[in-house]
């Protein structure tokens, strides 16, 4: 079983005037190639399916191209750009203005598959420590936000921008190896679930890349495909 994966509709009808849009979506698919493409629509919106962290790096470079129209409507005005103007005011668009603009300020968040975040938080727990910086999150089910912040105003407002994307970065790649089993208690006395973590346990050193994440139903593994494999048939045995 993979983690979770969303699937948002884009509207980039408001690059229309200043980019071909069959060329923008040939550009989104090189930048984000984690993530699946549906066909370009003639009114301009396009699915976009895959992970939260992918899909905010592809948001971050919309962003981008968003903020060089606004650059360029800046430094040309006149009456030319009315039209690009309305486009900018339009409800969306409004939104990642505002995102532009708050580009460089000192929170950022990441949402992740919470079985996925509590992988990273326990392999790669650095990923999640910075100077300077306080790193939070809150988990709401099967998706967990985190928030990178400065500490004060400690670190520069740069320093936040970096972490958050070093998280995404591994959250990226670790999307596209990880897998999740589970393993399911026939009796809910806890006798059983607590044979399971007993096993679970023995088991660990042997496979240093499996997280076991204990629920009150049921037993998530999360690993490579092979080593979860293995896992789970030791444990079953």
């Amino acid at each position: 079983q993979a983690f979770l994966s969303v699937t948002s509709i884009l509207n980039v009808a408001v690059f229309k005037d200043p980019f071909v849009l069959e060329d923008l979506v040939e550009e989104m698919k090189k930048q984000s190639p984690a993530l699946s493409f549906g066909p370009l629509q003639p009114d301009g919106h396009i699915a976009v399916q895959g992970s939260f962290p992918a899909l905010q790096v592809l948001r971050d470079f919309l962003l981008l191209k968003v903020k060089s129209l606004l650059e360029k409507e800046e430094r040309e005005g006149g009456g030319s750009q009315q039209r690009l103007r309305r486009r900018l005011q339009e409800p969306g668009v409004a939104e990642m203005r505002n995102s532009v603009r708050d580009a460089h300020g000192e929170k950022h968040a990441v949402v992740l598959d919470t079985n996925l975040y509590h992988y990273m938080r326990h392999l790669l727990p650095k990923a999640f420590q910075a100077n300077g910086l306080v790193i939070s999150e809150v988990i709401d089910g099967d998706i967990t936000t985190v928030c990178v912040q400065n500490a004060g105003g400690k670190a520069d407002a740069e320093h936040a921008l970096r972490v958050k994307k070093i998280i995404e970065k591994y959250s990226i790649k670790l999307q596209k190896i990880l897998r999740k089993e589970t393993i399911h208690f026939k009796e809910q006395d806890g006798v059983e679930k607590q044979s399971y973590q007993r096993v679970c346990e023995r088991l660990k050193p042997r496979y240093p890349g499996v997280l076991t994440i204990p629920y009150d139903t049921h037993i998530d593994v999360v690993g490579t495909s092979p080593d979860i494999f293995e896992f789970t048939e030791e444990v079953k045995r």
